[in-house]
């Protein structure tokens, strides 16, 4: 009888941590994105972005300080793509940035400048099985903006002795 008991709390006990596993990772997203947010909303104050973006981890990266800011940040927002078109068309105006460019189909495309800094925003429909089978409408979009110190050297190859580089392999003759 004891074996039963002792065998029931082990497995109480391993429900309860595998539950404590899955709900610690929801909490350690939430401060990503939290911690995320304030960095970016310091960092691009200027750029407006929509309020349930979720900003993902890896693919986004930020460069530099203050004004001298060169970004690309990774997002998904569960609005549509036009949605999202509707919500930059309005916001990202006030704030400074001018529409310099735009490209809109199933992908979305819209080029914005401020103060010689660019920003280009693309915007398509979230993909995959889920969203296919759920009729899932929500977008996954990429923010790219460039300071314009970012590249201070137009042709920084210009010059180079192509077939000289250091551990270039040796040329095969063929016969």
């Amino acid at each position: 009888m004891n074996d039963g008991v002792q065998m029931k709390g082990n497995k109480l006990l391993l429900l309860v941590l595998v539950s404590f596993l899955i709900t610690s990772c929801g909490l350690f997203t939430d401060v990503y994105q939290k911690n995320q947010r304030k960095v970016l909303d310091y960092l691009l104050s200027d750029l407006p972005l929509p309020k349930d973006a979720e900003i993902l981890k890896e693919p986004s990266v930020v460069l530099g300080t203050g004004d001298a800011i060169s970004a690309r940040i990774v997002l998904t927002s569960n609005y549509s793509p036009a949605e999202n078109l509707i919500f930059y068309g309005n916001e990202t105006p006030t704030t400074g940035w001018s529409l310099l460019s735009s490209k809109v189909g199933q992908e979305i495309d819209l080029v914005y400048t401020k103060e010689g800094r660019y920003a280009t925003i693309h915007m398509e429909p979230k993909s995959g099985v889920r969203s296919l089978v759920v009729g899932d409408y929500s977008t996954d979009v990429v923010i790219s903006v460039v300071h314009p110190d970012a590249i201070s050297i137009q042709r920084p190859f210009e010059g180079l002795d192509y077939e000289n580089l250091p551990g270039s392999p040796e040329p095969i003759e063929v016969p």
